[in-house]
């Protein structure tokens, strides 16, 4: 993962069912704790919701994610390069699965 920016990640999955995604995302970064504690979330292009807290301290990443019915279903589909056209359409058709609607991912305290 790469924090290439204040508002842009770029990202690739190495293991897993979503082996083989290679993607960027616009993100909401938010300090919890100065020197300590930086949360980022974002929505992919499927659906999915991913929230991320990075621990300074003790050199440690969680992660919620929440995936779409169409990406946890199909994650092959997932696979690809969003650069890539043809990727990217079958990524935003697996949002269409199940009952997805447009979001907008707001960090708070």
């Amino acid at each position: 993962m790469w924090f290439f920016s204040e508002n842009r990640i770029v990202y690739s999955i190495h293991g897993g069912p979503m082996a083989g995604r290679l993607n960027y995302q616009t993100v909401a970064f938010q300090c919890i704790r100065p020197g300590e504690l930086w949360q980022c979330n974002w929505l992919e292009e499927t659906g999915t919701i991913v929230s991320l807290v990075y621990d300074i301290k003790n050199a440690k990443i969680t992660t919620m994610i929440g995936f779409s019915k169409g990406h946890w279903e199909h994650p092959e589909d997932a696979h690809g390069d969003k650069r890539n056209p043809e990727d990217y359409a079958r990524w935003r058709q697996l949002a269409e699965h199940g009952n997805n609607r447009d979001r907008l991912i707001l960090s708070d305290r």
